[in-house]
């Protein structure tokens, strides 16, 4: 799969080299349990994650406030390069349906490190710039940032 190239005004994008192997941060990536305890930016948690590892197949997570408000999100898997590269969408359900209301595309990869450690990556593509900036409002940088920081936290215990 050819990713197009990175557009400032239709894509968010997140990364950092991280001193974990590639195989360690897929692992909390595709592992539901896992996904789990780190997916959410805190307070808020994740209570439910389903996940079929193959194009087509569901991603479909549901984050939950303390005030006891749910956030659900479903789409599918487009590309699964293991250890290399995820690629989901909300654009399409499960079994590449077409979704009502699409917002995003993530792009994440895992590039490995001559150290052993990873050069980690989250790109957000976006159909216009509105839902770019609603997305960057609504703190993308800031809460996928602590996303990837509980995730990292979780991979060095494991």
């Amino acid at each position: 799969m050819t990713l197009p190239p990175f557009d400032e005004h239709l894509d968010l994008e997140l990364g950092r080299d991280i001193a974990l192997p590639p195989a360690l941060l897929w692992r909390v990536w595709t592992t539901p349990a896992l996904l789990q305890q780190w997916w959410a930016p805190a307070p808020l948690t994740t209570p439910e994650c389903e996940m079929e590892l193959q194009p087509g197949g569901v991603f479909r997570t549901v984050m939950q406030a303390p005030d006891g408000a749910r956030y659900p999100t479903s789409g599918c898997f487009l590309d699964i390069v293991p250890q290399r590269r995820l690629v989901f969408s909300d654009a399409l359900q499960p079994g590449f349906r077409p979704a009502s209301k699409p917002f995003f595309t993530a792009v994440i990869s895992f590039d490995a490190l001559a150290d052993g450690g990873t050069r980690y990556n989250a790109r957000v593509l976006h159909k216009d710039a509105i839902d770019r900036q609603t997305h960057a409002d609504m703190g993308f940088h800031d809460g996928w940032g602590r996303c990837m920081e509980q995730m990292i936290a979780l991979a060095r215990t494991l």
